[in-house]
């Protein structure tokens, strides 16, 4: 499971950067562009994208809907048409309890190293 920052700190991200952030390949953010209309990052006259973080929050979502909570291109666009404020605080709360069970499983082995 990737570390994805809190908050993004650069005006713009490449999309290897993105592809490496998120630990996905580059062709599915190309796939997830034609899926989710709402993600459209800019492009310079090159037409290389440049991911705000704005774009970086919407695959945030997409992939908590779709890599943590395994659901299909089609469901995830559904949920997150839906509701995406949900979707946010959701991901939220994901991500929140799995550092509380980090944290817990680290004092269960500090304890058990006592033993």
């Amino acid at each position: 499971m990737p570390i994805i920052p809190s908050e993004w700190t650069k005006r713009y991200y490449s999309i290897g950067e993105v592809a490496e952030i998120f630990e996905i390949n580059a062709s599915a953010l190309r796939f997830w562009e034609k899926e989710f209309p709402e993600l459209s990052p800019k492009k310079n006259e090159r037409g290389v994208r440049k991911y705000t973080p704005e774009n970086m929050e919407l695959i945030r979502q997409i992939y908590h809907l779709v890599k943590e909570r395994g659901f299909t291109l089609k469901g995830a666009r559904k949920k997150y048409k839906e509701n995406p404020a949900d979707t946010a605080n959701n991901e939220d709360v994901v991500r929140r309890l799995l550092k509380i069970k980090g944290d817990m499983e680290s004092l269960k082995k500090q304890l058990d190293s006592l033993k």
